[in-house]
Order: structure tokens, then C-alpha cells, then sequence
């Protein structure tokens, strides 16, 4: 039970890793609050975890949704002490993409745009909504998911890089800012995960992720959970401004 009766806000938490953290949390005692725009599987999922749970309906692009979401989960529950920064999504493309000296096709500013608001700006809405209640109630986590990509880029994916990337550098900057406060802000960049999504893909793009992690396989969101778990916990009490990596030891390939 290392987290009894924590408030633990978890955005993106109807589905992939997002969901089973929820449930991991669950059964270490916390009051698990889940966010997503998904809200047939929210409602189940919090149902399902009992009457300490609540889901809300949040874009985390918009900050009016954000902050009406954090306001109230101050009223019904009093206090926030985690907050799980999950929701992402992917629009990928190649930078450019030229056939016979002519540009053929390029992402577009919409992808980039879309991708950078969910998985940027939502992260930035989010903490910045929970972090004035931290710091008045003495204390909290942060934790930001990045990926394996924000530490060594891939291709096809330069607007979700870029917002890993730049995940890592938020956890940073805010470990330094919000430490004084009691405030600790880490980030976990996970590698090839086998979530819903994941698992839809073609055996040879599988098998071609396995190929690239040294330890032959995929990993599991409950691997994910586990870490958001751990640092979540006061058993990382001293663990502050890291990025961690949960990847299988993957070494991405250009």
C-alpha cells in the first residue's frame, strides 16, 4: 500500500499504459483521478477501480479543461499529491520526402501543430494547473512520460521527438524550481511497449523492435506502471530531476 490514500492524477489513463498504471495504483491504495477524451472506456475503467476513483472528460491542449478538471479534483478530494503526465499521441511523417531530385510529400503543419499541443503544451497545462496546490499543500510528484525517442530520435517522427525531447527538458527545468517547494519532478522514457496499439502492428515491424532491444523482447505497460509506481512512492524519495529509461537496453538505429 505505498501509495494509501494518495490523489493521483493520471492524464491518458483509459487505455495503453496510461490504464494499466490506474490500476496499478489502485492496488497500492491511492485515489486514482484518470482524465482522457475517451469517455466510454474511462467511466468503465473507474468503475471498475472503485468508488475512490473518478474519470473526467479532459483535453490536455486546452488549459480552461485543465484547470476546471484540477479545481475540481481539489474540491472532492482536498489535495493532489500525483500527477502523471501520460497523454500522447503520434501523427507521423517524414520531414520530406524527394524522389528524383523532387519533393514528393513533407509533414504537414497540422500533424505538427496537433501532435505538439497533446503532447507539449498538455504536459505544461497540467503541471503548471496542480504545481500552485503542491506547493500550498507542502509537497507532491510530477512525473512527465518522454520516450527512448526523445533521448535518440527516430525517423518519420520529428514532431513527436521533438515533444519528448522537450519533455525531458520541462522535468529539468522544474526539478530546479519546484524542488524548494517539496516538489519532485522526474521523467520515464519507455521504449517498444506491447499496448493495445502496438500490438495491431505488423509482425515484422514486432519483429524488427525486438530485433533492436538487447533483451529480445517487447515491454509490458505494467513495466511502465511499475516505475510511475516506484517514484511515485516515498521509496524514491531522493530521486529528483531524472529521466528514466525502461527500454530493454534499445539502441535505435538510424
Amino acid at each position: 500500500m505505498r501509495l494509501k490514500d494518495k490523489v493521483c492524477l493520471i492524464t491518458g489513463g483509459a487505455a495503453g499504459i496510461g490504464k494499466v498504471t490506474a490500476q496499478r495504483f489502485a492496488s497500492e491504495g491511492a485515489k486514482v483521478v484518470i482524465c482522457d477524451v475517451n469517455r466510454e472506456a474511462g467511466e468503465t475503467l473507474a468503475a471498475e477501480l472503485g468508488s475512490d476513483a473518478s474519470f473526467w472528460v479532459v483535453n490536455v491542449a486546452d488549459r480552461a479543461e485543465v484547470q476546471a478538471w484540477v479545481d475540481g479534483v481539489v474540491a472532492r478530494y482536498g489535495r493532489v499529491d500525483v500527477l502523471i503526465n501520460n497523454a500522447g499521441i503520434t501523427r507521423d511523417a517524414m520531414f520530406v520526402k524527394v524522389k528524383d531530385g523532387q519533393l514528393v510529400k513533407q509533414m504537414d503543419e497540422a500533424a505538427f501543430d496537433l501532435v505538439m499541443n497533446v503532447n507539449l503544451k498538455g504536459v505544461f497545462n497540467c503541471a503548471q494547473a496542480v504545481a500552485p496546490y503542491m506547493i500550498k499543500q507542502g509537497g507532491g510528484v510530477i512525473i512527465n512520460s518522454s520516450s527512448v525517442v526523445g533521448l535518440y530520435g527516430n525517423i518519420g517522427q520529428t514532431n513527436y521527438v521533438a515533444t519528448k525531447a522537450g519533455v525531458i527538458g520541462f522535468t529539468k527545468v522544474w526539478a530546479r524550481e519546484l524542488g524548494r517547494y517539496g516538489i519532485r519532478v522526474n521523467a520515464v522514457a519507455p521504449g517498444f511497449i506491447m499496448t493495445e496499439m502496438v500490438q495491431k502492428m505488423p509482425e515484422d515491424v514486432l519483429a524488427g523492435m525486438r530485433s533492436r532491444t538487447p533483451l529480445g523482447r517487447l515491454g509490458e505497460p505494467v513495466e511502465i506502471a511499475n516505475t510511475f509506481l516506484w517514484l511515485s512512492s516515498d521509496e524514491a524519495s531522493y530521486v529528483h530531476g531524472a529521466t528514466i529509461s525502461v527500454d530493454g537496453g534499445i539502441v535505435i538505429g538510424t
